[in-house]
């Protein structure tokens, strides 16, 4: 890190939105950003070995306070799911996948609360100079996960409807369609409406992906630079320690709301994606 005569506010938080990144060929496209992948595979085993430890502790009796928080938490996601859900056993896979998104992105969310100057001097002391502690605060992992929600919905879609079912209700809904005939007219004003009800279900198709994924990364990012100011505020003397802590700690406070919030928000999209697949127009 930087001498800290030398930070400014514009230095100072450049440092620390600085990836640690591994390029795999010429260009920027092909660019890992180690730091996001390594934190969010963390934080995900971690996420999984917290819950088989409560499993295996799992009694039929008066639970204990880590099996009952468990508990809580599944009954709750359970309840949403089956408030949306309504086709087929939701159990099966819709249940655990929306289990899994809430736990994993509340844990890739939660890294916010870490102090970014005594995580980057840890870091540093292994030679990591330059490493992001929040992966949903990075585009590249808030758009990976609504790609794979975005690929999960379209899968079901096929699932249920067939491959020619979902083809045609690209071309078909929600605006629906012309029977076909020799009329010349007929058949213009047909393909007329045919692209009409293509080009709006791409539009929808397209939108859902980016809504999903940019509103978890703005509201990550926005906080990320919030802290990092606020942590740059503290460094300036007693004075602004002083408020800069207490700030801090407002800031952290609210923080949790927002935190869990987007995890929300995030899974209930997830499981509304997919029981949209599911049905027929």
């Amino acid at each position: 890190m930087a001498a800290e005569s030398e930070l400014n506010p514009t230095t100072y938080i450049q440092h620390h939105l600085t990836f640690f990144d591994k390029s795999l060929g010429q260009g920027d496209f092909w660019v890992l950003h180690v730091d996001s992948l390594v934190t969010a595979a963390v934080v995900g085993i971690l996420g999984i070995a917290f819950f088989w430890w409560v499993a295996r502790g799992v009694t039929a009796g008066v639970p204990d306070r880590r099996q009952a928080f468990i508990e809580l938490a599944v009954e709750f996601i359970d309840e949403q799911v089956k408030g949306i859900f309504h086709h087929g056993n939701r159990d099966r896979f819709v249940a655990p996948a929306a289990l899994t998104v809430f736990v994993w992105v509340l844990l890739m969310n939660a890294m916010d609360f870490i102090p970014v100057d005594i995580a980057a001097k840890g870091l540093a002391a292994i030679g990591l100079h330059e490493w992001r502690l929040v992966p949903t605060a990075d585009v590249n992992t808030t758009f990976a996960l609504a790609l794979s929600v975005w690929l999960l919905m379209i899968g079901f879609a096929i699932a249920v409807k067939g491959l020619g079912g979902w083809i045609h209700e690209l071309f078909c809904s929600p605006f629906g369609m012309v029977k076909f005939s020799l009329n010349p007219l007929k058949w213009i004003a047909g393909l007329l409406l045919g692209f009409a009800n293509l080009l709006f279900n791409l539009i929808e198709y397209l939108s859902k992906p980016l809504s999903h994924s940019l509103r978890l990364f703005g509201n990550m990012y926005a906080g990320e630079i919030i802290f990092l100011l606020l942590w740059m505020w503290a460094a300036t003397g007693v004075v602004g320690t002083i408020f800069g802590s207490l700030l801090g700690v407002g800031w952290a406070i609210f923080h949790i709301l927002i935190v869990v919030l987007q995890a929300y928000i995030f899974m209930m999209l997830t499981v509304v994606y997919i029981a949209l697949a599911h049905e027929h127009h």
